[in-house]
């Protein structure tokens, strides 16, 4: 599927384009690399309307929610952002986002956390509204500048430290 890119830094622009290969359902993740590169959650307009993004170029169904770098994209994101959400900004933001909604709850362990059947029911949401692309790089921190990288996360509002405390 993805090609490896050049090692060479590229513009907010170059990186969209590269994350662009076609999107995955979650449940169709079976050519997902164990390898370095980036990668990135979509989700269409309506899920989250008060958030901007990039359309997906081929896609055009779905907008860009976050990028992420990894050193092995198949543990990255099975292991992380599938699971947990300590360990996965992605799933904090998402949990702060669809609290109103979803009436999550949390506890406290080095962080804010989901409780573990609210964890179970967000990776149930993530596989009903969120799709996945990716590309291989051998050094991904390479390709994605920070500044592309904290403009996508400061336009995901509310923030990590906007969870509740229990």
């Amino acid at each position: 599927m993805p090609t490896s890119l050049p090692a060479a830094p590229l513009d907010a622009a170059g990186t969209i384009t590269a994350i662009s290969a076609p999107t995955r359902r979650l449940d169709d993740l079976s050519t997902l690399p164990a390898a370095s590169g980036l990668y990135a959650w979509w989700a269409a307009p309506e899920v989250f309307p008060q958030l901007p993004g990039p359309t997906h170029p081929i896609n055009t169904g779905v907008r860009l929610l976050y990028v992420g770098l990894a050193t092995n994209l198949r543990r990255r994101v099975v292991r992380n952002h599938l699971r947990r959400s300590g360990q996965s900004t992605l799933r904090r933001t998402l949990a702060g986002l669809l609290l109103d909604t979803e009436h999550y709850r949390t506890r406290c362990t080095d962080r804010v956390v989901l409780v573990d059947e609210d964890e179970a029911r967000l990776t149930t949401w993530m596989h009903t509204h969120l799709q996945l692309s990716w590309c291989q790089h051998p050094t991904p921190d390479a390709v994605e500048p920070a500044s592309s990288r904290s403009r996508l996360r400061r336009s995901m509002s509310p923030t990590p430290a906007d969870l509740p405390v229990p």
